[in-house]
């Protein structure tokens, strides 16, 4: 038997019959930037967390940098974050002119340590950016009593985290500014690229509108006001002369084209309509897992005061490759993230880390493998799965 890793094209066969006219609306609409679709789903998404403010965008990595920039995030400033994540986690912090400042993980989790975040903090401290790694909530608590002492705003990386909770909330309601990725292999996923930044700051998100589109307009100019310590309702208005929009061509910041597109927004919105359903079938292939793998597996933990949303089930084993090896030789695909902790990635050799700082990141870095878990997974293909990785430790 051969089990993928993941299978968009089960998940396209389920929700054919909503996705195509969803998509032939907007072809007949012919508003593909902007528009009905988008709005909608900006809208629909906020009501599912709970938060106020829900702002579209290219793609996971600009939703960072957006919402780093919107939170005043300047070059010279250092941002903590986690070594063990995926590169746009701390690419965005350097895209901005800041310092990635890397705090270790906890190998229970996976997740920043918020002890280890603590130590890191200095004047130039300006965030923390947390990453929901693998679907599993960060201990917020303990982040958010870092962030009020210091002054620090908390910017999430939730781009695995779609459905996740903690404490009852949705994460993308948990911090100050929340970011996701609807890259298609995510658990709310397009049929192409797309991000989303929440807040429930009203003046963050008007931020964020302005630099998602050049920083152009009134808006651009009242974002500039609140960036620069003012009031948006500082802004002089400038009198309309002939019907033109007078700041129509008006540009207050330096800003990105990054619109999520239309098509993309309606595909999306037929997901979330399933995205608690495909969350409780990963949950159930996760228990699934846990109870049938041997004991001799390092099985991944849930926070009790979390509910993780399996983006990955991850194990952990010092014989990772030999297990790869082995599965892949019996048909079972595995993901392997993230071999290279980012403190050690070359295009951070200048922040000056060394082997052994972040001692948890490179152990899981060496040690951790992703099984199969996607909704559509057959109980036959879990039962093969779980049959060859006890196998393994059996031999």
């Amino acid at each position: 038997m051969n089990v993928p890793f993941f299978d968009l094209k089960r998940q396209y066969a389920a929700i054919r019959a909503e996705a195509e006219p969803a998509v032939l609306s907007v072809m007949e609409s012919c508003g593909y930037i902007g528009g009905a679709a988008v709005e909608a789903f900006e809208r629909r998404f906020a009501e599912y967390l709970q938060v106020r403010h829900a702002v579209s965008c290219g793609n996971g990595t600009e939703a960072l940098v957006l919402a780093l920039r919107a939170c005043g995030v300047r070059p010279g400033d250092e941002v903590i974050t986690t070594p063990f994540s995926f590169f746009a986690t701390a690419e965005a912090i350097a895209s901005v002119g800041a310092k990635p400042v890397f705090a270790d993980i906890s190998l229970s989790d996976f997740n920043l340590d918020p002890a280890g975040v603590a130590e890191k903090i200095t004047p130039k401290t300006r965030a923390i950016l947390p990453v929901h790694l693998f679907g599993a909530p960060c201990d917020m608590d303990a982040l958010g009593e870092i962030a009020h002492r210091h002054g620090l705003r908390i910017i999430e990386d939730a781009a695995q985290a779609a459905g996740c909770e903690y404490r009852g909330k949705k994460v993308g309601a948990t911090a100050d500014v929340s970011c996701f990725s609807f890259y298609p292999t995510k658990n709310l996923g397009g049929m192409g690229d797309g991000g989303m930044v929440t807040t429930g700051d009203a003046e963050i998100a008007l931020i964020l509108r302005s630099l998602r589109e050049h920083g152009a307009g009134k808006r651009g100019a009242e974002a500039r006001a609140l960036l620069d310590g003012g009031t948006a309702e500082a802004v002089v208005l400038r009198e309309t002369a002939g019907g033109v929009d007078p700041y129509k061509y008006c540009n207050s910041l330096i800003g990105y084209n990054s619109r999520l597109d239309a098509m993309q927004a309606a595909v999306l919105s037929v997901k979330l309509g399933h995205l608690d359903a495909y969350n409780a079938d990963r949950a159930k292939i996760a228990a699934y897992y846990s109870q049938n793998l041997c004991d001799a597996v390092e099985k991944p933990a849930s926070r009790p005061e979390g509910r993780h949303c399996w983006h990955q089930y991850v194990i952990r084993t010092a014989q990772k490759e030999a297990l790869c090896s082995f599965l892949n030789a019996h048909g079972v695909g595995v993901g392997t993230f993230y071999p290279i902790p980012l403190h050690l990635q070359k295009a951070f050799d200048g922040l000056g880390y060394s082997k052994g700082q972040l001692p948890n990141a490179e152990q899981a870095a060496a040690e951790t493998v992703c099984l199969p878990i996607f909704p559509e997974l057959t109980e036959e293909e879990q039962a093969y799965v779980v049959r060859q990785v006890n196998a393994f430790w059996e031999s």
